[in-house]
């Protein structure tokens, strides 16, 4: 069973929904907590207030016991139907004295005593809060005890009547929600058209979205696309390029081929070593510029997602210098390496093995029969700086720049070659994060490359 995909309008919609049931929670704490707090001080003032009136009404009639006694009765039966009205539940309890006998009781059921705030009664049940008012011309003493009902909030008909507003008003409040979420998102539904409308080869930038909000997504999507086309552009010149390079060598060999089937050539044993020999140097020469073209792709390819293993870049350069020993010997060169520091570090392997391979071969096929070649490895700043220095002719100032360029060589070279090694050696050093520099080498003879890696990417 395929599991139905998130949805963002939904989640927009469960967070609004959310936060109105945690505004509405907050706001029936508050309440609750608040009319705990207050009730009891708002039932001692009314209750005060209520014990004075009445004492107002009795005074006047004090004379006649029966009349004070009705009179009371009265006033609690007022007291009773308004609470009633008002579905309000405190008990009270009105009790009138005159000349220190009892005259009325509301509520002679009630002990002498009440339970008031604080005491252990009081926990069990609501609290009473007490108040009493002296006429000392009539002799008359009224004390009315009020019920405390802090309660009340916490009941059902108090959660209900604080609740009511947000459950009717959540319907009205979900509908403009989901209105302005469904709007809200109609960018982002634009923006999807907008790619799913183009072709397969269309990849010019999106137009700048006006919304704050919409922008990094907009610029990621157009950088993606930037960094797509200038790849699939590198892959359409680097056929063009290897398609270029490689019809040369294999003309040779087609030629080469051609001779050594022909009848003439092979009655004559010269000419037949001759062809042969073109055939081999054709197809030694193809192979090398496969392999250069290979080597210079994966050079230049993106960095992957995981980071590269730690290398010691000195152990490192000493494998690569014992590989390239045989092809010094067979020309009497003499390799010397120079390190005066540890550089451990980060390292895309692949890469700088096709950086020092072209490098200290180039230094060998441009260096004089038994020559010398010193290859030096120093700590620089938060890097090491790699140097191999050969005693060839040098490259002139002017073309330094201009032979790190694809399929360029320097104008007379003797030496066959792709053109392709120093354009390797850059890209590695810049996948690497280093840079790489020409100048001339010490005492002016030969080249002197340098290389500075960091020793963080």
């Amino acid at each position: 069973m395929n599991k139905l995909p998130s949805s963002l309008f939904r989640r927009l919609m469960l967070g609004f929904s959310a936060v109105i049931a945690l505004v509405a929670l907050a706001g029936f704490t508050y309440v609750a907590v608040e009319a705990k707090i207050t009730q009891r001080t708002r039932t001692a003032s009314e209750n005060a207030a209520h014990t004075r009136e009445v004492l107002l009404h009795l005074s006047e009639i004090a004379g006649d016991r029966v009349r004070v006694q009705r009179a009371a009765a009265t006033l609690e039966a007022v007291r009773r139907d308004m609470f009633r009205e008002l579905d309000y539940h405190s008990r009270v309890r009105l009790r009138v004295w005159q000349h220190g006998a009892l005259v009325y009781n509301s509520l002679p059921a009630l002990p002498d005593l009440l339970p008031t705030a604080g005491t252990a009664a009081a926990g069990r049940a609501n609290a009473w809060v007490s108040a009493v008012e002296r006429d000392a011309v009539s002799g008359l003493v009224v004390e009315r005890s009020h019920e405390v009902d802090d309660e009340w909030m916490l009941s059902f008909s108090g959660v209900s009547f604080l609740l009511s507003s947000t459950i009717f008003s959540l319907p009205l409040l979900l509908l403009p929600a989901w209105l302005i979420v469904g709007i809200g998102l109609r960018p982002l539904r634009s923006i999807a058209e907008q790619i799913e409308a183009r072709a397969v080869s269309d990849l010019t930038a999106l137009p700048a979205s006006p919304y704050r909000e919409l922008s990094p997504l907009v610029d990621a999507i157009n950088r993606l696309m930037m960094r797509l086309s200038q790849r699939i552009e590198r892959e359409h010149e680097f056929l063009t390029d290897a398609a270029h390079e490689l019809k040369t060598p294999l003309a040779a060999i087609q030629i080469n081929a051609h001779l050594l089937l022909s009848r003439s050539v092979a009655e004559h044993a010269e000419r037949h070593a001759e062809a042969g020999q073109g055939l081999r140097e054709g197809v030694a020469r193809a192979t090398h510029m496969v392999h250069q073209l290979l080597a210079f792709e994966r050079a230049r390819a993106e960095p992957s997602a995981e980071p590269p293993p730690h290398t010691e870049l000195g152990g490192f350069v000493r494998s690569r210098l014992a590989s390239a020993v045989p092809l010094a010997m067979q020309r009497g060169i003499e390799i010397e390496f120079q390190s005066e520091a540890e550089c451990g570090m980060a390292l895309h392997v692949e890469s700088m093995a096709a950086l020092l391979d072209n490098l200290i071969s180039n230094a060998i096929k441009y260096s004089p029969e038994n020559g010398r070649i010193v290859v030096g490895l120093r700590a620089e700043g938060d890097g090491c700086r790699l140097t191999i220095a050969d005693q060839g002719p040098g490259i002139a100032a002017e073309l330094q720049q201009k032979v790190f360029e694809r399929f360029y060589r320097v104008p007379g070279q003797e030496q066959l070659g792709s053109g392709l090694g120093l354009a390797i050696a850059e890209r590695a050093a810049e996948r690497n994060g280093g840079t790489i520099t020409l100048s001339r080498a010490e005492g002016g003879v030969g080249l002197l490359v340098s290389v500075f890696l960091p020793r963080a990417l």
